[in-house]
């Protein structure tokens, strides 16, 4: 079970500019516009050893004056509900504004760890503004400056502290784990039912506090599995059940924890942004994917042309990974909802795949002859050797080659594409490595 820290505080406070600094990315958009963050602001945050995902509420405020602090606010309440540890991130150099008052006052009440950053420490003159957040209510600062990255080390022990021991998980490794994700309303909830069934064919619940994903053991019809479902899946909090953010944070702990996501489309409004935010954190995690157009009972077009169309504009929206499944279902109606299960567990096992080494050169390198990666400053790329890796999350081949460093991204999908038209590895992402032979 991951760890999710979540940072929040008003608009223009660094947000953004910490997030990069404690995922080593910079993939959050950074500008002096209040508001500007829109990107999928989750990462990994890696410290002394211990690995934790972050989320950056900023990414998800709608902009507009009259209901943009209603909407921190409520991003603040789901923050507190969803993580387990809460950044407040407020701006050294404004002081305390009634906004960081209002939200402290969320804080106060929430049953988990805060911590109070004080950022945009850039120099010592800053730091007399330190006094000021004791009127907070939420007990010492941490001066940092996202910017220089001076004082986040200490943060970030502190951070480890707080954050609750993660246990092994208690379920049993060989049997896979299925994640059922997609937006509110999508329906994962009607799936979920019609696999149990009323009666409930559970063998064992096995839930951690709250907080943690619980495992639900299915078995029956053949299949075997667990459903990781997020604890508070059932929770209806009338607050958020609008909210993207709230089906982000949600969606994190599933994913994390499963190893084939089945990714749930509504029909009846095509595929929208929030299903790609969840894509994305599919795609980060490397997970493996079905995805399942739900309520298809409710289309009045179901001719093949209407399915091909569909299917095209989904894994035009999903590229440059367009490999998985695509099943047309009705949770309600339970029509192909074994065919669902029966997917999910194929693409398991293609997880789980592994390819003879004398099969592989068989087939890759007579490929790779024909279409030898181009020449770069008149030097000639030669590929003379490719393997599996063994005991990895997912297929991972490793290609030898003389000069390595000049193997671009295309050349790398050309291969992961014959690799795939020659072995079913269909919804299940894959590595491929280029190195010095």
């Amino acid at each position: 079970m991951g760890n999710l820290v979540a940072i929040v505080g008003r608009p223009n406070v660094g947000k953004s500019t910490l997030f990069n600094r404690l995922t080593n990315s910079r993939q959050a958009i950074v500008s002096d516009e209040a508001g500007t963050t829109r990107d999928r602001q989750y990462g990994k945050c890696e410290w002394c050893g211990r690995e934790f995902s972050v989320v950056d509420t900023g990414g998800w405020v709608v902009n507009s004056d009259d209901i943009f602090e209603e909407e921190i606010r409520k991003q603040v309440i789901i923050a507190t509900e969803e993580a387990d540890l809460v950044l407040f991130l407020c701006d050294i150099k404004n002081g305390v504004t009634d906004w960081d008052m209002d939200v402290a006052q969320i804080l106060r009440r929430a049953k988990l760890p805060v911590l109070l950053v004080a950022n945009k420490a850039d120099d010592g003159k800053d730091l007399y503004g330190q006094y000021d957040f004791y009127n907070l209510g939420l007990g010492d600062p941490y001066c940092i400056s996202a910017a220089t990255g001076s004082g986040t080390g200490d943060l970030l022990d502190k951070v480890l502290q707080l954050l609750p021991a993660v246990d092994g998980s208690p379920v049993d490794n060989s049997i896979p784990r299925f994640a059922v994700v997609g937006r509110p309303n999508a329906g994962k909830s009607s799936l979920i039912n019609a696999f149990i069934g009323e009666e409930r064919n559970i063998v064992t619940d096995i839930a951690g506090t709250t907080r943690d994903s619980i495992y639900t053991r299915y078995d029956k019809f053949g299949f075997d599995f667990y459903l990781v479902d997020t604890a508070g899946i059932r929770r209806k909090n009338k607050v958020s059940e609008d909210l993207e953010f709230y089906s982000v944070m949600r969606s994190i702990r599933a994913i994390e924890n499963s190893d084939v996501c089945i990714l749930m489309i509504d029909a009846t409004r095509g595929i929208e942004a929030q299903d790609m935010n969840i894509f994305q954190l599919i795609q980060k995690n490397d997970k493996s994917l079905v995805v399942v157009v739900n309520k298809w009972d409710l289309v009045e077009d179901k001719s093949q042309i209407a399915i091909k169309t569909f299917e095209a504009a989904i894994r035009e929206r999903m590229a440059p990974f367009t490999d998985f499944p695509i099943i047309f279902a009705s949770a309600v109606t339970k029509q192909r909802i074994f065919k669902v299960l029966e997917t999910a567990k194929e693409v398991y096992l293609h997880r789980k795949a592994r390819i003879g080494t004398t099969k592989l050169n068989e087939v890759m390198l007579p490929l790779i002859e024909q279409t030898p990666p181009p020449s770069v400053k008149g030097k000639y790329i030669k590929i003379k050797y490719v393997s599996q890796v063994p005991d990895t999350q997912i297929p991972t081949f490793v290609f030898y080659a003389n000069l390595p460093q000049y193997v671009k991204e295309p050349y790398k999908r050309f291969l992961e594409n014959k690799i795939r038209e020659n072995w079913p590895l269909t919804g299940t992402p894959i590595n491929v490595f280029i190195r010095q032979k």
